[in-house]
């Protein structure tokens, strides 16, 4: 398995934007070396004080994780990995082996210092496990997915940027005894007296990072609306709140019912109109999320079709996490919901990874392929992407501008 646990952190699905605190030290943020010019200096063979001042460089790319050997990816395709041997006899140099049948990869001393490193490109969509070795002893491992980067998720001067601000706790009469954070991103290209569409993310804070750049550039290039996106998380508990269901997050998306939607269009749309006008019709609404966000989004449009048109569903939790009342309630429901219902007028693109969870409450690779194959008994227009990952949101990311083009191709307002 490539990632474990039922519940997915936001934090760790942001890490794709974020610097992880506490990891890299302050000056690594002004490191310039990247996987892919570490490669070209790996090749000169460095020696002496040139060998002393990439070392220096290694060191700041990789932190303080670089004593127990590590790997950073960056420009799409392309792994580094790095290790310091200090205090290490070494009889034989580091290597790092692959899960998925890759070639080991020796990583090479850098002049006489004690700093390795190595960096490979790897195949578009590979995911997997490695191991770093230094002899028998096992110095680290972790797992990696790599996808080629679609330029649209570059940011571009030629496009351009809007404005994202955070909007104040917002406290729900749908969810009482709950605060939650949230923020709006106005694209520069929308006017006042011309409503535009808009896209809803669960989870929000974990789509701030890169969502925006993503949305400029098919802005400009004409491949999508003019789209206001809202970020919206889950609710946070008050000190005097009443704990519903596993948590608050979990009792807001995994359950399947109307409220969710209700909450969105009585509550938060209204909210957020205030500043901005959005288009009020289900052709220029869409909503996304990712694992229990994922199913909330499309519980929201199959309840609301009439309000919500296209599902962007990333690792979707379509698995039991909501027990109900019952026991067995809970978004594993959604296939035979769909399959027995009326085709509805819901556009639905689907990602997942053949590696995702496995435990309790479901398989999630066998519950998205499910949902796909009810769409398509349903006659759906869906798209279904299917990779190697595990539950994380980068094959999501990578495919996010394809995503939007497809869901967005053949908008009229």
């Amino acid at each position: 398995m490539i990632s474990s646990g039922p519940c997915l952190r936001i934090a760790a699905l942001a890490a794709i934007s974020l610097v992880q605190i506490g990891v890299l030290p302050a000056a690594a943020q002004e490191a310039k070396l990247t996987p892919k010019t570490l490669k070209e200096q790996l090749a000169s063979n460095p020696t002496g004080a040139d060998a002393e001042r990439l070392a220096g460089e290694v060191r700041l790319m990789f932190g303080r994780s670089l004593t127990h050997g590590t790997m950073k990816k960056q420009d799409g395709l392309t792994l580094a990995f790095g290790v310091e041997t200090v205090g290490v006899t070494r009889n034989s140099s580091p290597k790092v082996s692959f899960s998925d049948g890759q070639p080991d990869l020796p990583l090479q001393r850098i002049g006489d210092t004690v700093v390795y490193a190595a960096v490979v490109t790897m195949p578009n969509l590979a995911a997997g496990h490695w191991r770093m070795t230094l002899g028998e002893a096992l110095r680290s491992e972790g797992d990696y997915e790599v996808y080629s980067i679609d330029p649209a998720s570059v940011a571009s001067p030629a496009a351009p940027h809007g404005t994202l601000t955070k909007q104040s706790g917002f406290r729900s009469l749908m969810y009482l005894q709950t605060e939650r954070d949230w923020w709006i991103y106005v694209p520069a290209q929308y006017k006042p007296d011309q409503p535009a569409c808009v896209m809803i993310f669960q989870d929000g804070e974990a789509y701030i990072g890169f969502v925006p750049t993503v949305v400029d550039n098919l802005i400009a290039a004409g491949e999508m609306p003019v789209t206001v996106c809202i970020f919206i998380n889950p609710g946070k508990l008050l000190p005097d709140g009443t704990p519903r269901g596993n948590n608050q997050r979990s009792y807001e998306y995994d359950t399947v019912s109307d409220q969710y939607s209700k909450f969105l269009l009585e509550e938060i749309l209204p909210e957020a109109e205030k500043t901005v006008k959005l288009r009020h019709d289900a052709e220029s609404r869409c909503i996304a999320g990712l694992s229990s966000g994922a199913s909330c989004a499309f519980t929201a449009a199959w309840f609301r079709p009439d309000q919500f048109s296209k599902v962007l569903s990333w690792i979707g939790s379509y698995t039991d996490l909501a027990g109900g009342k019952t026991g067995i309630e809970g978004a594993h429901n959604l296939p035979f919901m769909i399959r027995r219902a009326e085709k509805k007028p819901i556009r639905v693109y689907l990602q997942d990874g053949d590696h995702d969870l496995d435990n309790q409450f479901g398989n999630w690779p066998l519950a998205n392929q499910s949902m796909a194959a009810a769409l398509k008994f349903r006659g759906y227009d869906y798209q279904f992407d299917l990779g190697h990952g595990g539950h994380s949101g980068a094959m999501g990311t990578a495919y996010l501008p394809a995503a939007l083009r497809w869901l967005w191709k053949g908008y009229k307002p």
